[in-house]
C-alpha cells in the first residue's frame, strides 16, 4: 500500500490563539523588509506544541510561530531557541528555512515569535506508507540519514552556538528533565513510565561527544521536495540543543516501534529499512561507529512518552496548538508500555 501525504490542514485561527492581528500587521511592516499589508492570517492545524500561523501578504506567504497562551513548564515552547538553531544553521549543509524576524516583546501576539519562510513540499507522518512506492520510501529513509548526520557534522562553535547547550552529560540531563517535566504534567499513574525511571539511570551509556541535536527528527518534522527524495527543509526545533548525536539517531528508529496497533510498521520490508540498515547508512555517512543502540531507543521512546503526556496536559488545560490534540489521551502510557517491553525483550528485527 502507497499514499501520498495529506497537505497540512489550514483553517481558521482558533479561538483559544486569536490575537490583535492589526498589531502584529503593523510591527511586521515596520520590521520585515518587504512586508506589505494587508496580511490575512490562517493557522496551520499540524503539531501539538507551537501555534503556527500562515501568514500572506503582499503577494508573499510568511509562517509565524509562537509560544501557546496559559500557564506554561519551565523551559518549554522554546521559540527564542528555534530561531536561533535555524538561524544559525542557513549556510551550512543542513536544510531549514530562512528566518526572517524573532520578537520578544510579548504585547504585540501575547507571546514570542518569529517569522520564518514558507516552504512547500511533502511531509509524511506514517513511515510505513511514505513515498510513492517502496523505492522511493527507501530513498527517502535514506536521505534523512543522511541529513541527520549533515547536522551532527556541524561545528556548533563555529556557526555561533557554542552556548547553545552544555556539552556531556546529555543523556542524563535529559532523563532529569523530561522526567520532571512529565511529573508536571502528569493526569494519572503509568506504571511502566515508573519502572523505566528506576531502570534507566543505572544503565546509561557514556556520554562525550557533543554536537548540535535536533531532539524530534523524525519524518513528520522534514519536508521533502514535492517530486524527488530530498529534504527541503527540518523543521520544529523545539527542543534542540548540543547533545549526544545518537540521541537522534535512537529517535528516529524509535518511531518504528509505535504503540499504535492501528499503524503497525514492518522494519526491512515494503521498502522500509530495518534500524540495521539505517544504523549502516547513517555510519556511512557520519564516519561514526553506533553503539549502545538499544538503549538509545528505549530511553528516547521514555523522553517522548513525557513529552506526549505535556502535549494531552496542555489540551486538557484548553491552550494546545492543534484540535487533534485530544486525541492524543492514553498514548503517553502507550509509549511507556511499550519502552518498558522493549527494556525486558530488545528490539526485534
Amino acid at each position: 500500500m502507497t499514499t501520498q501525504p495529506s497537505p497540512p490542514e489550514i483553517i481558521d485561527v482558533r479561538p483559544a490563539h486569536r490575537f490583535a492581528e492589526a498589531a502584529l500587521e503593523a510591527y511586521l511592516a515596520e520590521h520585515i523588509d518587504g512586508f506589505t499589508p494587508p496580511m490575512a492570517v490562517r493557522q496551520f492545524d499540524r503539531g501539538h506544541s507551537n501555534p503556527t500561523f500562515l501568514i500572506a501578504a503582499g503577494g508573499k506567504d510568511y509562517v509565524v510561530r509562537k509560544k501557546p497562551p496559559g500557564e506554561l513548564l519551565k523551559s518549554a515552547h522554546a521559540v527564542d531557541r528555534e530561531y536561533r538553531v535555524m538561524d544559525a544553521l542557513r549556510d551550512t549543509d543542513v536544510p531549514v528555512p530562512r528566518m526572517y524576524h524573532l520578537c520578544e516583546d510579548p504585547s504585540v501576539m501575547g507571546t514570542e515569535f518569529f517569522v520564518m519562510e514558507r516552504l512547500h513540499g511533502r511531509v509524511f507522518t506514517d513511515y510505513g506508507t511514505a513515498g510513492n512506492d517502496e523505492t522511493e520510501r527507501l530513498a527517502l529513509f535514506r536521505e534523512a540519514t543522511r541529513v541527520l548526520a549533515a547536522l551532527h557534522a556541524v561545528d556548533y562553535e563555529a556557526v555561533g552556538l557554542g552556548t547553545f547547550g552544555r556539552p556531556g552529560n546529555y543523556v542524563q540531563r535529559q532523563f532529569h528533565r523530561w522526567t520532571k517535566q512529565y511529573l508536571a504534567s502528569q493526569t494519572e499513574e503509568i506504571e511502566s513510565f515508573n519502572k523505566l525511571m528506576e531502570w534507566l539511570p543505572g544503565r546509561m551509556p557514556e556520554d562525550e561527544e557533543t554536537t548540535i541535536v535536533h531532539g524530534d527528527p523524525g519524518m513528520h518534522n522534514m519536508m521533502f521536495a514535492p517530486d524527488a527524495p530530498r529534504v527541503v527543509g527540518l523543521l520544529d526545533w523545539e527542543i534542540s540543543t548540543l547533545g549526544n548525536p545518537l540521541s537522534d539517531v535512537a529517535y528516529f528508529c524509535s518511531r518504528f516501534y509505535s504503540a499504535d496497533p492501528d499503524k503497525p510498521i514492518e522494519p526491512g520490508r515494503n521498502g522500509v529499512p530495518s534500524w540495521e540498515e539505517i544504523l549502516a547508512h547513517y555510519e556511512g555517512f557520519s564516519g561514526r561507529t553506533v553503539t549502545d543502540f538499544p538503549f538509545y531507543v528505549v530511553f528516547n521512546m521514555y523522553r517522548s512518552a513525557a513529552i506526549i503526556q505535556g502535549v494531552y496536559y496542555r489540551g486538557v488545560q484548553g491552550n494546545a496548538a492543534s484540535s487533534q490534540v485530544m486525541t492524543t489521551e492514553g498514548a503517553a502510557r502507550r509509549t511507556a508500555d511499550m519502552a518498558w517491553r522493549l527494556a525486558q525483550e530488545g528490539l526485534p528485527g
